[in-house]
């Protein structure tokens, strides 16, 4: 009995041995994946940021007044689109690629764009459908039928309402206008509210906290767009444009709603920010946010300029395209919106890179190790992605890619650079070489980072080095492009 005692023993020890050598083995032939840090995008913030492009409308009764900024003394009875048809202004947005639109169910000048129980400035004392006519509705059914997502934004300034200035009562007259629209129509996935306020009444208090509070109660996945998020935050401006730099991340302590002094922290973001608060650029296709017969939209060089210093610069572009008093969105304005998507995609439909010999200055777990070069050229940019090895982790250290081409020299003059941030955004610096000449020296990357070069190049290796960044850098996709559109005095050799 004591000889099968021991001989039990035995094999338990030599399975547990094998187990912890197979743990071993199994640890260094797949080795773990790099840590997070910290803070990190939720879900709705990473879907929010893979669309790009979305949509403004700025609709009302400044449309038939041609004003940007209504008095609030407007008669409903010049609300009277004759032709109005939100299938059309969903068909524009699908051409265009756009997957949210967001419309002004109420402007400053307080018409609301809905039958609102609270008021009677609204659809319901305009001629247009016999005052029983809904535009939010039928933006969101129209927007639906084409399988794109919604946004609303609720004016927080009214000029029309007599309890503006009266805190606590406007701010219960604007919480149960909020909360009529939002139990009213389902599946809003983003809202939009600024600091506008009536320049003679800045004392005016608006209970944002209480507002994102009941927005998050009725429909949790929604992302709150403010100067201080708490989803996305305002770029500071009105131009379209980012900072060079441009962090995800920014401290919401340091924010006030309606401040002039923070738009260029907005701009920039912080490397220290202990909240998530990606950016988004807001400008529209016209001059004016409203439609006005005396103007056209911006030339297809312009858009394409914004479209690399927002979305090139790890942020969001808000394009408002305003419908015109007829309720259609012009035939210009479709079709330079129509351009706009053609050149995105004759610009990068083709990834020189795909056909090139990529090289790196490590892998994390060596050839084996399902971090390498590879993840850098397939179609998941958020969750594939190339890591250098741990024990170069570190602030300061080397990291490069090299970009080799098979036959011959490349043509190009985009260069895309994208990070996996749904671990964090991590790169503070970096340089690109061609040929081994210094060609541009950048900060951020974020989601994605478009360096459009002052020219053509033709050249057979482009590295790309990390010189500085939060945590070891992860690269989620690599891009050269050629931009048929830019125009350039001189070519780079």
């Amino acid at each position: 009995m004591a000889r099968l005692c021991h001989s039990s023993f035995l094999i338990t020890t030599l399975l547990l041995q094998f187990f912890s050598f197979c743990i071993s083995w199994h640890e260094q032939v797949v080795p773990t994946p790099p840590l997070p840090i910290l803070p990190l995008p939720t879900f709705s913030q990473l879907k929010w940021q893979q669309r790009e492009i979305i949509m403004f409308l700025h609709f009302g009764v400044n449309t038939f007044s041609d004003r940007e900024w209504g008095t609030g003394h407007e008669s409903p009875a010049i609300f009277n689109p004759t032709g109005l048809s939100t299938a059309q202004w969903a068909n524009v947005a699908a051409e265009a690629g756009i997957s949210l639109m967001i419309l002004t169910a109420k402007h400053h000048d307080g018409f609301c764009l809905w039958p609102s129980k609270y008021t009677k400035h609204s659809v319901i004392s305009s001629p247009w459908q016999g005052g029983k006519g809904d535009v939010v509705g039928e933006f969101v059914n129209a927007a639906s039928a084409q399988g794109i997502d919604v946004g609303i934004y609720l004016s927080p300034w009214d000029r029309h309402d007599s309890r503006y200035g009266h805190d606590l009562l406007y701010n219960e007259y604007y919480m149960a206008q909020l909360q009529e629209l939002l139990n009213k129509y389902q599946n809003v996935r983003e809202i939009w509210f600024d600091g506008a306020k009536d320049p003679k009444a800045q004392n005016v208090s608006y209970y944002f906290s209480d507002w994102f509070s009941m927005v998050k109660e009725l429909q949790s996945s929604i992302n709150i767009f403010s100067d201080a998020g708490p989803d996305v935050r305002w770029v500071g401006d009105e131009t379209g444009s980012a900072g060079y730099t441009c962090w995800s991340t920014i401290n919401r302590t340091s924010l006030a709603i309606g401040s002039p002094n923070i738009s260029k922290y907005l701009s920039t973001g912080d490397p220290r920010g202990t909240d998530w608060l990606p950016a988004e650029c807001d400008v529209s296709i016209r001059k004016g946010w409203f439609w006005h017969k005396s103007e056209s939209p911006r030339k297809l060089s312009e858009l394409l300029d914004i479209y690399y210093n927002s979305v090139g610069r790890n942020c969001v572009l808000l394009l408002n395209v305003p419908p015109n008093t007829t309720g259609l969105i012009s035939d210009t304005d479709a079709h330079r919106l129509k351009e706009l998507r053609s050149a995105i995609n004759t610009i990068f439909h083709k990834n020189l890179a795909e056909d090139c010999y990529v090289k790196v200055s490590s892998q994390r777990g060596g050839n084996e190790g399902g971090f390498g070069p590879e993840n850098m050229l397939d179609s998941d940019h958020l969750w594939s992605y190339w890591a250098p090895r741990e024990e170069e982790e570190g602030e300061n250290n080397d990291h490069w890619i090299e970009i080799w081409g098979k036959d011959g020299s490349l043509r190009f003059n985009v260069i895309r650079i994208q990070e996996a941030i749904g671990l964090g955004q991590r790169i503070k610096r970096h340089e690109i070489y061609v040929d081994g000449k210094l060609i541009i020296k950048g900060t951020t990357v974020g989601y994605k980072r478009l360096h459009r070069l002052d020219g053509d190049v033709n050249a057979q290796v482009v590295r790309i080095r990390i010189k500085k960044a939060r945590a070891v850098p992860l690269i989620s996709s690599i891009g050269l492009h050629f931009d048929p559109y830019w125009h350039s005095s001189f070519t780079v050799t």
